[in-house]
Formats: C-alpha cells, sequence, structure tokens
C-alpha cells in the first residue's frame, strides 16, 4: 500500500529498503543466541562498509542496495545497529526500543535526500520511521511488559507534519502507525478502517 502510493523516482529505493529491514527482522527473530545475531549482522555492516564493486554478488538485496543506495550507507548501518539492540536479553528495555526506532528513521530519512528534499522534511519522515517502527514492534511481540514499553515510548514520540508527494508512501506508514498505536498495539491494517486511513495519508500526506 505504502509503495503504490510512492513515485517511480522513490518506488525503487523504499522497496529495497523495505526488504532490507525484513531481511534483518527476520535474521533477528531467527536467532537464538544473541552472539549469533550479532555476528549476522556484523556480516551485513561489514558488506556495507566495502566499495560496491568489492562487494559479494548474488544476494538480490545486497545487490540492490549497490545500485540504489551508494553513497547513503550510514542509514543503512544505523537500520542494523538499530535491529541489534532487539537481540537484548529480555526485558527489552526502552533505551533498546527508541535506538531500534532511530535506527529504522534514519534509513527512511535518506529517503528525502534521495528526492531532494530538505532536512525539515527529513526530520518529518524520521518522526513517521519511529512511530512505524515502534508501532510493527508492539503488533509483533508477544511479552506483554514489553509491549507496554513499546506502547508507552509510542505516546511519547512527536507525530510528523505533512509529506510531500514523493514521500506518501512514508506517510502512509506513519498514519497507519498511530491509528495501531492508538489501538494498544493492534497491526496496522486491523479493521476496515485501516485502507481509509491509508487513502487519506496517501491523498492529503499525514
Amino acid at each position: 500500500m505504502a509503495l503504490a502510493h510512492t513515485p517511480q523516482s522513490v518506488r525503487g529505493a523504499l522497496t529495497t529498503l523495505l526488504e532490507f529491514d525484513a531481511r534483518l527482522g527476520r535474521l533477528v527473530s531467527a536467532s537464538t543466541e544473541p552472539m549469533l545475531g550479532q555476528m549476522r549482522l556484523a556480516w551485513w555492516r561489514d558488506a556495507l562498509g566495502m566499495a560496491v564493486s568489492d562487494r559479494p554478488r548474488g544476494d538480490p538485496v545486497l545487490d540492490s542496495l549497490g545500485e540504489l543506495w551508494s553513497g547513503r550507507e550510514s542509514g543503512l548501518v544505523a537500520l542494523i545497529d538499530g535491529w541489534e539492540r532487539m537481540l537484548e536479553e529480555p526485558p527489552l528495555p526502552r533505551e533498546a526500543a527508541m535506538e531500534f526506532a532511530e535506527g529504522r528513521a534514519q534509513a527512511l530519512a535518506d529517503l528525502a535526500t534521495l528526492a531532494q528534499l530538505d532536512e525539515r522534511v527529513a526530520e518529518n519522515v524520521r518522526a513517521a520511521g519511529r512511530l512505524w517502527a515502534v508501532a510493527d514492534a508492539a503488533s509483533r511481540i508477544e511479552d506483554e511488559n514489553e509491549r507496554k514499553t513499546l506502547l508507552s515510548l509510542g505516546a511519547d514520540l512527536p507525530r510528523p507534519a505533512r509529506l510531500p508527494s514523493p514521500l506518501r508512501g512514508v506517510a502512509i506508514l506513519g498514519a497507519l502507525a498511530d491509528r495501531a498505536l492508538k489501538a494498544g498495539g493492534a497491526p496496522l491494517l486491523a479493521g476496515r478502517g485501516a485502507a481509509l486511513v491509508a487513502l487519506r495519508a496517501g491523498l492529503l500526506g499525514r
């Protein structure tokens, strides 16, 4: 839904970022030992630290990052660092949850520079990204105390202002996240009202 409201000029970069984020999420979820998860995340961090021409070839996500995100690896590394905080021993500390949100937000904010938009817009993208990160985690986490930590954090986060047309997909993520947090950590697309919220954000940017 977010991609459908994202123009072609930015859609490829957002698609690749979401695919990378999903890959990191699966990696963290499948890690039974924090150290093993950290080692797998380190592989991605090291790969992104190489020149694009020196990176391993054949992984579609890594190849696409090299094509569409070259020169913006700092945001991708921030995303990795954020996911690494989710490997901490439970219960999830509020600080770790915040750093996870900041990592996702920073990676998304680079879409503003890709669209040649200014820092004011980038900060609103970060605000939407933090909401998305916290709401998405709250909807998936099983421990009720950790869910309460995430919901409390989400309630304290600033809400983004209207986002311009190239970033309406991010506006949809932020709007759905805000709705999900207010619903106590429900899935972002739960209920009939989700489609209306997404449509409004896609049209109006918030």
